[in-house]
């Protein structure tokens, strides 16, 4: 069994992604290193923390979902070194889900890590990634409760690192919990650094060229893609499903069409923002006196006094959205035109007189830009 198991846990918009790409790109050398991280691929951790989660849904799933925690448990037991374990939906776990976790871990010595920033950013940037999965809900009316339910993902539930403080430390003694503050001014690199450091490895010794940011759309950019997610609804519609929400909502339309339109930077509604601000408060007044271990500056997690002034998507108007959806008409009609004049035999465009050939080059153009993006660094 590994000593020590690293369980990253979120928060969600934290830099969960970015750590996760360098984790799973480097996975064979952290294990010369040391450092084993389970399972067959990526998702493998994703499908774990949803076990924990005691997801209702799980039983629709294939058999290799539902099993995802053992067999990352399993072989954790098999191996020396220490363990990591990152995804950042295991910060909507209760208190009674965390303790079972850890109990399963043993006899390692678990130890929780949380990546965390200032809530003001976070809230707005989870709105955004509600977007990018589907989400229809406006600005105004999101973030407006604390959800109960471990299903809860896209809600202070997992976005308020006091409340996810509060169920883990019934886990794990404070001394074990680490907190890493997103530093807005510092290099990105900087938070891998300071990760590396808690696994106990030369940051330097691992390639990070694969490794990119999520970035965020406009005001007027978010706006249409909610209005489009709008259009997209009912369980019989085919982007209801998580791969086609994720192929072709999130990396297709809005990481790879919405995003490059650079548009307005934006806040949520004023009493929104104070929210943020008390949350932020609360939480630094949690690492002060808890007995949390901090990885950096926890002042980094308040929100500042006073802010340059921004729109709200309440803002903006139909005239807005109908020029972001008529220049996005003219771009999709252009990446059609370019899958259908693939090379015969080169790819997916061989299949371009039909609407399978059209499905599958999208697929294919994603996977390409995707990559281009990685090789360009961001």
């Amino acid at each position: 069994m590994v000593d020590r198991v690293l369980l990253h846990i979120g928060l969600p918009k934290t830099a969960t992604s970015y750590l996760q790409t360098i984790v799973w790109s480097n996975r064979e050398a952290l294990r010369e290193a040391g450092v084993v991280v389970p399972g067959r691929e990526r998702r493998d951790h994703l499908w774990a923390s949803r076990v924990v989660r005691e997801d209702p849904h799980l039983h629709r799933h294939p058999e290799h979902h539902a099993t995802a925690w053992r067999r990352l448990v399993d072989e954790l037991a098999e191996a020396p070194g220490t363990g990591l374990v990152s995804h950042e939906f295991f910060a909507a776990a209760s208190g009674r889900q965390a303790r079972e976790a850890v109990a399963a871990l043993a006899p390692a010595e678990v130890h929780v890590v949380l990546t965390a920033r200032e809530p003001l950013g976070l809230f707005t940037a989870s709105w955004q990634e509600s977007l990018k999965n589907g989400g229809t809900r406006p600005m105004a009316d999101y973030g407006r409760s604390e959800s109960r339910s471990p299903e809860a993902i896209w809600d202070w539930r997992t976005l308020d690192l006091s409340l996810v403080l509060g169920r883990w430390a019934k886990a794990v003694p404070p001394e074990r919990i680490h907190v890493l503050p997103l530093d807005p001014s510092a290099a990105r690199e900087e938070i891998w650094h300071r990760f590396a450091a808690l696994l106990g490895v030369d940051p330097r010794a691992f390639d990070l060229s694969r490794s990119f940011p999520n970035a965020s759309m406009g005001v007027v950019e978010a706006e249409t893609l909610r209005r489009v997610n709008l259009s997209l609804q009912g369980s019989d519609h085919p982007f209801e499903r998580a791969f086609d929400k994720g192929v072709y909502l999130r990396t297709f339309l809005a990481d790879e069409r919405l995003v490059p339109r650079a548009g307005e930077k934006f806040w949520p509604e004023p009493d929104q923002v104070e929210d943020c601000r008390a949350r932020g408060r609360r939480a630094v007044d949690l690492l002060d006196r808890g007995g949390f271990v901090v990885h950096g500056d926890a002042r980094h997690l308040l929100v500042p006094d006073e802010l340059e002034p921004r729109r709200v998507p309440a803002s903006v108007t139909d005239s807005e959205v109908a020029r972001v959806a008529v220049d996005l008409v003219g771009t999709l009609l252009d990446d059609v035109r370019t899958l259908r004049s693939e090379p015969q035999g080169s790819g997916p465009a061989s299949e371009a007189g039909s609407a399978r050939g059209v499905r599958a080059g999208a697929r294919h153009l994603w996977r390409r830009s995707r990559l281009s993006r990685r090789r360009a660094g961001g």
